[in-house]
This record gives structure tokens, sequence and C-alpha cells, in this order.
């Protein structure tokens, strides 16, 4: 948990909505952002773990408003956003954070599990900006990063769903950043390498072999030049940074990017 950052009021005044915001990078962008004087709202789709991380928060004196929500639920993604408006009174700043993996190519992997993969990653974004950009337009603009993958560039094998999902991300990005730049509103997108998140571990905990998790994480973050370097791989608090900065009023003129944060896994040659 982090503490008040007296020195860094940056986001002092502002009001944040993060979707996935119970774990992983969402978690480390709402407590960032918190720390740095925003108020907060979150959601995720298990009850007991939103309010457990609401507690967590506004026991440590930070404003943090955590709801139980579905992001690709049209009427949740709207009483998501009502809610945060009635409470903080307004809103400038939108992370898309939730996310979901299930393994399998387009052959084996079930209609229905490739469409929750879509609804969630994809539809969940659209969703969540559908009914956040009218609140930007309030305030007089607004900023929106949401969190893409480097396998919008590069992939993995037997993850179909996944892969299409964030390369469907990385080009609504580009379009959402050009609709709503007349409104001041920056759309922008971080696309992360390997990052030691609750997603990640899930996701290895379902592959065979005689290797732990952390092994498992250790070796694909050998993958990552940086990686190697420092011998770990990402942190998700080492994407909330990104996230901040491209939420933040130091990137004023940045819209329609997409920020690998990688350690340069992305852009070396192989063999």
């Amino acid at each position: 948990m982090p503490v008040r950052d007296r020195e860094d009021e940056e986001f002092s005044g502002k009001v944040a909505l993060i979707t996935g915001g119970s774990s992983g990078i969402g978690y480390a962008v709402v407590a960032l952002l918190a720390a740095r004087g925003a108020s907060v709202a979150f959601c995720a789709d298990d009850f007991t773990c939103v309010e457990r991380v609401e507690r967590e928060f506004n026991g440590a004196g930070f404003e943090v408003l955590g709801i139980a929500a579905d992001v690709a639920n049209g009427a949740d993604a709207r009483r998501f956003v009502d809610e945060t408006v009635k409470r903080f009174g307004g809103l400038d700043m939108l992370a898309n954070c939730a996310g979901i993996r299930q393994p399998g190519n387009v052959v084996d992997l079930e209609e229905s599990a490739w469409d929750r993969v879509m609804n969630v990653n994809v539809k969940g974004m659209y969703l969540s900006a559908k009914y956040a950009i009218p609140k930007m337009r309030l305030r007089g603009g607004g900023s929106i990063v949401n969190v893409s993958s480097t396998q919008a560039y590069v992939c993995r094998p037997n993850v179909a769903a996944y892969v299409a999902g964030k390369g469907a991300i990385n080009a609504l990005t580009r379009a959402m950043a050009l609709d709503h730049a007349a409104d001041r509103i920056r759309v922008n997108t971080v696309c992360p390498g390997l990052v030691d998140t609750p997603l990640v571990r899930g996701a290895l905990s379902t592959m065979p072999g005689p290797q732990s998790i952390d092994e498992m994480i250790h070796e694909r973050a050998m993958s990552h030049p940086l990686g190697r370097a420092y011998g770990r791989a990402c942190t998700a608090t080492e994407v909330a940074e990104v996230i901040a900065f491209l939420l933040g009023g130091r990137s004023s003129f940045v819209s329609g990017a997409a920020y690998t944060v990688d350690g340069a896994l992305t852009v070396q040659a192989m063999g």
C-alpha cells in the first residue's frame, strides 16, 4: 500500500476511473493515482474482492470507490461511470486495465470462450469509453489509456483470442484518438511484455511441466533484454508509472500512441 506523495500531487482535484482495479496492473494504477492526489473509482467483477480492496485503500486514507461491475455489460459500465460522477463530481481520466486470457487456437477454442475474451478485452473498453467520454467533455477534456500487450505485435502460440483482442485494442485506440481530439480527449495505449501479475500466474498455472510458476516467470523474463540485465520480470508498478504519465499533463500533446513497456523485447532481432 503506497503512502500519499505530498511532494507530487500531480492528480490533485482529478477523478480517475480504473477498470480491473482490484489486482495486477489495475491495482497498481489505483495505488499510484491515489498516492498522487486523485479521487479514484475502480471496478472488478468480484464483489468480495472489490469490497476488500476499497476498504484497504480507504483505511490508508485514500479517496477510493470500489464498484462491482462486469465491464462487458453495458448497464454495468454505465452504472460504474454514473456512480463515480455522483460520488466525485466529474471525470477526468480512464484507464482500461480489465482483461482476461483463454488458451486455445481457433480450432480448439470454444465459441463461447472466444466471445468472452473479446467482450471483456475489447467491448469492455468500448463501453467504458462510451459512457466516460461525455462526462470528460463536461470537464473540457480528459485522458484515456487502454492496456494492450506486446502480443498486439508479436505473439505466443495457442492464445488466438487474446492476441486478436490486443490487436483490436491498438486499432480502437487510434480511432478514438482521432475521433475525440476536438474534445481535448487524448487516447493512448500501453503494451506491456511479461509482467508478474495474478493474470499471468493464473495462465502459467494451467501449463503442464515440472517447472514452478516462479521458474516459468523467470524463464520468460529472460527473453526480455532488460529482464536479463535486471534478473527479473517487469512489475505492475513499472507499467502503472507509464500509464500515469499518459494520463497526466506531462503528456499533453501525446495521443494515438502505443507505448511498449517490454524491456526491449520487441525490438530485438531473433537468430
